[in-house]
């Protein structure tokens, strides 16, 4: 989620060993484990999924930059574990979206990465896919430099190129376990375009601005060789917006190995999902289950199944949730996560819950905190949820 939606805690953490450099098993896989599958079958093999939030995406200049570590304990998280990652895996999840910050620890002439801070990636990276997990690695919100884009494109897309050239060459070896998803959900401008204007003026460059940099991100990963020429890709929505990636407007990019899903984010009420008291923009809501909110969620995905799953295009919702603060009931919370998550699940398309350290699920102790929402959003999966 956008770093405006969350607020970041400092870490009290004790310092552990330095990670070691690279990964080891799955993560030296060759070009055979490049299976000869659809997207479409692959994202379905994914099940449901979570995100490592609020780790290596976090970024703020009062994080002392000389250490991968203090970026990834700045938001509150401990320093991932393998046992961290075992413990998803064996909650049942399938996928593990890890979105990364990698302007962190960069050399702003060069757009040089740190090789510790993609080390460091790879070696968790690494974990999920031992653990048979499949990985969704982004260039997440990464300090809000995509502002830039409508004024100063060049230089911004020199740092995508830049950032992706890299990514490609040290990751190039996984196998298709391994998915690249283009960027978050910041790819489109109000600077350019302001959907709640009522005008289309600007619309169609806004769109045509994200398609370029779609477009680019295909290029840069195909031209990449190795395993990457076959990697399935996430290709990132209108500002991840169901109603706005559903346009006519929003344009997928031409890949030769026609390989990639379109990714969304869902959290529809937002008034439910993000608030906990009254905004600016919205009175909060702290229930949720009427028949007008399953109209609601219901209508939002059958667009999404009728403008791509239909068309044979996957689709990944790479964040959706609401989590239980002090206007919401666990219950409440519980038939919400449940009812979206098979609402995606049972028409093809891949839910990954979006969460952040001790929000659904308890790094310390490695276990997800609320048993019967997991048992829930699992028996989606098996396809045994009463309904």
């Amino acid at each position: 989620m956008d770093i405006r939606r969350f607020t970041a805690f400092s870490a009290a953490c004790v310092m552990l060993a330095s990670c070691t450099a690279g990964c080891a098993g799955k993560s030296d896989d060759s070009a055979e484990d490049m299976r000869d599958i659809t997207t479409m079958e692959l994202v379905r093999d994914m099940g449901i999924g979570i995100n490592l939030g609020n780790t290596f995406e976090s970024c703020g200049d009062w994080i002392d930059s000389s250490s991968v570590s203090n970026f990834e304990r700045g938001w509150g998280s401990p320093l991932i574990t393998e046992e961290i990652i075992k413990g998803y895996a064996d909650c049942g999840f399938g996928v593990l979206r890890v979105p990364v910050a990698w302007s962190n620890m960069m050399d702003m002439d060069t757009y040089q990465i740190d090789q510790s801070y993609i080390d460091r990636v790879k070696e968790v990276v690494g974990w999920a896919i031992d653990d048979g997990m499949y990985v969704i690695m982004n260039i997440h919100w990464d300090g809000g430099w995509w502002d830039g884009f409508p004024t100063q494109k060049e230089q911004c897309m020199e740092r995508y190129r830049a950032i992706w050239t890299q990514l490609c060459e040290n990751f190039g070896s996984f196998s298709d376990k391994l998915m690249f998803e283009s960027l978050n959900e910041e790819g489109g401008w109000s600077e350019l375009w302001d959907r709640y204007s009522g005008s289309e003026e600007g619309k169609a460059e806004s769109y045509a601005l994200l398609g370029e940099i779609n477009q680019e991100f295909v290029n840069i990963v195909r031209s990449s060789g190795g395993n990457n020429e076959k990697r399935h890709l996430l290709i990132a929505g209108y500002n991840t917006d169901v109603d706005l990636t559903c346009d006519d407007m929003f344009v997928l990019p031409d890949d030769p190995a026609l390989r990639y899903a379109v990714s969304v984010h869902y959290y529809t009420p937002s008034t439910f999902c993000i608030l906990d008291k009254d905004a600016s923009w919205g009175k909060a809501k702290s229930t949720w289950g009427s028949p007008r909110d399953y109209t609601e969620l219901n209508g939002y995905m059958d667009k999404l199944k009728e403008r791509f799953i239909d068309q044979g295009i996957p689709v990944i919702v790479g964040e959706y949730g609401a989590v239980a603060t002090a206007n919401k009931t666990d219950e409440t919370i519980r038939k919400y996560n449940t009812a979206v998550t098979e609402a995606m699940y049972s028409r093809g398309i891949c839910p990954v819950l979006w969460d952040t350290t001790g929000t659904f699920y308890d790094r310390k102790e490695c276990r997800f905190i609320d048993q019967q929402m997991l048992e829930e959003i699992m028996a989606v999966k098996q396809g045994v949820k009463d309904e």
